[in-house]
């Protein structure tokens, strides 16, 4: 689809971020880090955060101007909770959680042809909008785990370096703070300096969503995150997601079924580029709403 694969283009967009990160002075990283200079108002009012986080309205999205991929998408996406998008391969899901997060951007030929996206009531494909700023609290966690080429705690700790973070004690409590968050510091806390290459998949699974949240985002996308894994690991990163969801908000595709009643707080079933349906997940797995979505549930669809 995007004529890279998903290590490529994940890694792309890591090194688009961190990179552009760097050129910043510091005075300008200050302000960057300063929340009222942040696209994303997450300082929040005195009243807390609102409940809904993320607002898709009439949204329309190409990849090739004139042939809409995604049609007519409205729902919203509420703070602390996990939501799964679900339906048959090629349904859109995937294409909108990467529209959450403006990495439809790298495709020169992508165009929004109606409708807006918000984030904590910014309309984030609005032009004052840095995608780099976007995604510091809109973190990602594909599909192929992609750890970087160095230890673990250099892995973790990259995005807080880039950001001018230097402080050892800093960067030692947030490493840790973030490899207990994604269930591995028990498992590498001794081997801190051995590369992240060199875990099993469902670790540097665990390695990657550390690396996401150590920079502390509102916002955590997956794109079907235990698909390469095997039923052990799976078991471990479903866990993990109820367990994140208590600081985080979850945006999950996945292809499982049975995972999606899991983890998921609500789901939303897409087809041929709709959204069918979108609701609390035992109402969406019990009594569908859709003919379409109970023919897909039970089976006789996809």
């Amino acid at each position: 689809m995007y004529g890279v694969g998903l290590f490529d283009l994940s890694t792309a967009i890591l090194e688009e971020t961190f990179t552009m990160s760097t050129t910043m002075s510091d005075k300008e990283r200050e302000e960057t880090l300063t929340p009222d200079q942040s696209p994303i108002q997450t300082s929040a009012t005195e009243a807390g955060p609102p409940q809904v986080v993320i607002e898709v309205e009439d949204f329309n999205f190409a990849y090739l101007k004139g042939k809409d991929v995604l049609r007519d998408i409205s729902m919203e996406i509420n703070r602390g909770e996990v939501t799964a998008f679900i339906g048959p391969s090629g349904c859109g899901k995937s294409t909108l959680l990467r529209c959450l997060n403006r990495m439809n951007d790298l495709i020169p030929t992508a165009e929004i042809s109606k409708g807006q996206i918000r984030i904590l009531d910014t309309d984030i494909y609005d032009p004052q909008v840095d995608p780099i700023e976007l995604r510091k609290h809109v973190g990602m966690v594909f599909q192929k785990y992609n750890p970087f080429p160095k230890s673990i705690y250099e892995n973790v700790a990259f995005g807080l370096r880039i950001q001018g973070i230097k402080k050892k004690s800093v960067l030692d409590e947030a490493v840790e703070r973030s490899l207990k968050l994604a269930g591995l510091w028990e498992e590498v806390k001794d081997r801190l300096d051995s590369s992240g290459l060199g875990l099993s998949g469902g670790q540097q699974q665990r390695l990657c969503i550390a690396r996401t949240i150590a920079v502390e985002p509102k916002i955590i996308l997956m794109d079907e995150p235990c698909s390469a894994l095997d039923p052990i690991s799976t078991t471990i990163i479903e866990e993990l997601i109820t367990q994140l969801k208590n600081d985080f908000t979850i945006v999950i595709v996945t292809h499982n079924m049975q995972q999606a009643t899991r983890v998921s707080d609500r789901t939303a079933y897409f087809y041929l580029g709709e959204l069918i349906e979108i609701d609390e997940t035992v109402k969406i797995f019990n009594s569908p709403s859709r003919k379409e979505t109970e023919d897909y549930i039970s089976g006789r669809f996809g």
